[in-house]
């Protein structure tokens, strides 16, 4: 982390906020690069006077959440008809994707909310938003305001712990780890949820 500090401070202030900008973007693509590292350097060069802690925000999480909303516009755009046909059939079949819209329509908004916390699912709930067809403000309102807080909340603390990273990278870490709990326990039910259901939507369709 030293090192990728290192070649951002040596940039210039456009380039910069470029850089952390698809860094924070690129999660949503790519789970495994997460935007947190980004977003917790950036309020490190906030710290040490080489960038500034509110652009630092704004541009971590616009670029964050603008392109959550690009993986949701492609879903809604693609995502039931790769479902439908071919080898997304065996992702999610017909009952399951009727399961599927219940759930958002029901549970959309805060169901959206709260993933924005979770390591790994933050990437995967806005493109099954956009697969049943959620509204564009049933979207968009969880999304920035719990990006907001926690990018936020990392901003402020990277800007105000000055120079001692290493003290907060490890916080970062734990704390994702702590976070990771949940994720998992979501996921176990998600899986068990989609064996259950797959079952059922087979037979119903051999019917």
């Amino acid at each position: 982390m030293n090192a990728i500090l290192s070649f951002l401070g040596a940039q210039g202030p456009l380039l910069l906020y470029l850089l952390l900008g698809a860094g924070s973007a690129v999660e949503n693509l790519f789970p495994p690069i997460p935007a947190d590292t980004f977003v917790l350097l950036g309020a490190f060069l906030a710290a040490s006077g080489r960038a500034d802690a509110w652009t630092v925000f704004f541009v971590t999480w616009l670029a964050n959440t603008t392109a959550a909303l690009l993986v949701y516009w492609t879903g809604y755009r693609i995502g039931r008809p790769f479902f439908q046909v071919g080898m997304g059939r065996y992702l999610l079949n017909p009952a399951q994707l009727r399961r599927l819209d219940t759930f958002y329509h029901r549970w959309g908004l805060p169901a959206i909310f709260f993933a924005r916390f979770l390591p790994g699912l933050r990437a995967m709930v806005p493109v099954f938003a956009g697969v049943t067809h959620q509204p564009f403000r049933v979207v968009a309102f969880p999304l920035f305001v719990a990006s907001g807080i926690w990018y936020g909340g990392l901003v402020w603390l990277g800007a105000t712990a000055g120079k001692n990273l290493p003290a907060i990278g490890q916080w970062l870490a734990d704390a994702n780890r702590l976070l990771l709990a949940p994720a998992l326990v979501v996921l176990v039910v998600v899986v068990w949820w989609w064996f259950r259901t797959r079952r059922g939507g087979d037979s119903m369709e051999k019917e």
